[in-house]
């Protein structure tokens, strides 16, 4: 069975992080988010793979090239002109003769899950749609379905009926080509696969599979905390570098190779730390927390549940909690970013002028590439700060913050 990955997708709603990096791959539990589903395809069998790309497609090809150092391969096709998922979909007709296993790009499935999939499929050997259940079914497709077979699709429908939702993973039979062959384009100028499915729902049977595992469908920058999570749960300590005999380290930790972690400095897993980073003196980093290569986190630094990206410096008495941290930042001393309302509701974040609820009860920063911070700046709950930015010393940052700007 071939394994087909739609990674075209620019990303836009999840700036400022892909202002400079496609989508794909952003850093996700230590590794790019694309390496996670590629690795658990590989898990269930699944090793003959096609990704779609489109924006900075290059960038994509360079870091997965044919396959090969991940136990694969892999070709490409590009998408050009966004023309929806069934389009997508359909763009794979020469390339397939058999059932295909189909993942959204910005899904986060367990191994489990997939491997799940992939049985239910040898089972009812037919076309099968992965479900799940959500809190707020009104974002997605909710599926109603009888017998284990889906009997109506209402695509983000006011009233749901149902909170099972379409989970964006398939495993579908080439016969779903002639559907999207007759799929007309949607108002808003698309080729529906919801539509597809109708249509092939009157001449075949779509199976369902309930998904056991967790799951979560990447939308927003703040979501990467939760798929950092989910993805850091299987763990396995892995210290290559070196940590010193007055750490304390608990739990599950990888450290990179060339690492230091210095005296004081108390870690609890599961943490990722890459390579070439130094740790402390005395810094304490908390669990679900991610750190990529040539990091500095320096002396009584708190991190929480964050991802901290590639070549940022967070030195000296500083904290930074439910975050998301770009690349090449640097902050000064006593940066303080705040995760928690006072009246502990649901962080608001500023959307496009709308205020958005984010969801989450704890959410600090979302920080493009290359933003400085002066000594003792602050930054309020849900805060966007656009790559580039400057936040100067004793400043307080809050709401959206636009792409260099200059905040004193």
């Amino acid at each position: 069975m071939k394994g087909y990955i739609l990674a075209a997708g620019e990303g836009v709603r999840m700036r400022p992080l892909t202002s400079n990096i496609p989508k794909p791959l952003l850093p996700v539990a230590g590794r790019p988010f694309l390496e996670h589903n590629i690795e658990s395809l590989k898990e269930a069998g699944i090793r003959d793979l096609i990704l779609l790309v489109g924006w900075r497609a290059q960038r994509i090809r360079e870091h997965f090239g044919d396959g090969r150092d991940f136990g694969v391969k892999i070709e490409y096709v590009e998408q050009e002109e966004r023309l929806g998922t069934a389009h997508a979909i359909g763009m794979i007709k020469e390339k397939v003769d058999s059932a295909f296993f189909c993942l959204y790009g910005d899904v986060v499935l367990t191994k489990e899950s997939v491997q799940g999939i992939v049985e239910h499929h040898k089972k009812v050997k037919g076309n099968v749609m992965a479900l799940t259940t959500v809190e707020d079914p009104k974002r997605y497709g909710c599926i109603t379905v009888d017998a284990g077979v889906i009997k109506e699709i209402n695509e983000k429908p006011e009233v749901p009926e149902t909170n099972m939702v379409n989970a964006g993973a398939y495993i579908l039979e080439p016969e779903i080509f002639e559907a999207i062959k007759e799929t007309k384009k949607s108002p808003r100028g698309e080729f529906e696969i919801t539509d597809s499915f109708k249509i092939l729902m009157r001449k075949s049977h779509i199976y369902t599979h309930l998904l056991t595992g967790e799951w979560i469908d990447v939308a927003r920058p703040w979501d990467l905390l939760e798929a950092n999570r989910i993805l850091m749960g299987d763990l396995k300590a892995d210290i290559k570098g070196k940590v010193s005999e007055k750490a304390t380290v608990i739990g599950n930790i990888h450290v990179g190779e060339g690492t230091r972690v210095l005296p004081g400095s108390y870690i609890i897993g599961p943490a990722i730390i890459g390579d070439e980073c130094e740790i402390g003196p005395n810094a304490y980093i908390r669990p679900s927390t991610s750190i990529g290569d040539h990091c500095k986190i320096g002396a009584a630094v708190e991190i929480k549940n964050s991802i901290v990206m590639s070549r940022t410096n967070i030195p000296h008495l500083s904290y930074v909690g439910d975050s998301v941290i770009g690349e090449r930042c640097n902050f000064g001393a006593g940066t303080k970013v705040a995760n928690l309302r006072l009246d502990e509701k649901e962080v608001q974040v500023v959307v496009d002028g709308q205020k958005t609820s984010s969801g989450r009860r704890k959410l600090g920063v979302i920080m493009g590439d290359d933003v400085k911070t002066g000594i003792n700046a602050t930054i309020d709950v849900g805060t966007i700060i656009g790559e580039g930015t400057m936040i100067g010393m004793g400043a307080l940052a809050r709401g959206t913050i636009a792409p260099n700007s200059r905040i004193f």
